[in-house]
């Protein structure tokens, strides 16, 4: 029992404090996305004009969150999660859309947003469900895709003179 309420702690106070998380649906790859933890669930909103994109979050499914440290950057926890979608216009819904709507940045409706995710988005809660994932032995890190882009190229030699040349004019 007590096992589970430090698990649970951990992933609540952790995804709290991240400002973003990482989600991967079934079939999907993993995505960062913003979100709200509220009553006890990562809530966020998406797949409308102008929002974040729910890849593969399916009502009733399934998905994987990553929680990273907003300092460092680093995984801090990974948790399974049931993902429910909220009826707009619900009571659920209402009070999930308003502390969404307090995180929004740099949204181009301002009020009018709620009744745009009403119309046109989804209302997702990411609920825990079951223990944290253990963390990996191996950094995770993959090769980067094969691209035409170069690596810098040494500064030539004469350029250090010439930008201090510029400088002593001043």
């Amino acid at each position: 029992m007590t096992s589970e309420l430090l698990d649970q702690a951990l992933v609540e106070e952790a995804t709290k404090k991240s400002g973003l998380i990482w989600v991967r649906g079934p079939g999907a790859a993993a995505r960062a996305l913003w979100h709200v933890w509220h009553e006890g669930a990562a809530c966020v909103v998406g797949d409308g004009p102008g929002e974040q994109p729910l890849p593969g979050l399916a009502d009733g499914g399934g998905a994987e969150v990553t929680v990273r440290s907003k300092d460092k950057g680093g995984r801090l926890v990974s948790w399974p999660a049931k993902v429910v979608e909220l009826t707009p216009g619900s009571e659920e819904w209402e009070a999930t859309v308003a502390e969404l709507k307090g995180k929004r940045l740099n949204a181009p409706d301002g009020e009018a947003m709620p009744g745009r995710w009403a119309r046109e988005c989804r209302v997702l809660r990411l609920e825990p469900a079951g223990a944290p994932a253990a963390l990996p032995d191996g950094s995770l890190a993959e090769a980067p895709l094969p691209s035409p882009a170069t690596t810098r190229q040494p500064i030539p030699a004469g350029l250090p003179r010439l930008l201090l040349k510029k400088r002593r004019r001043r």
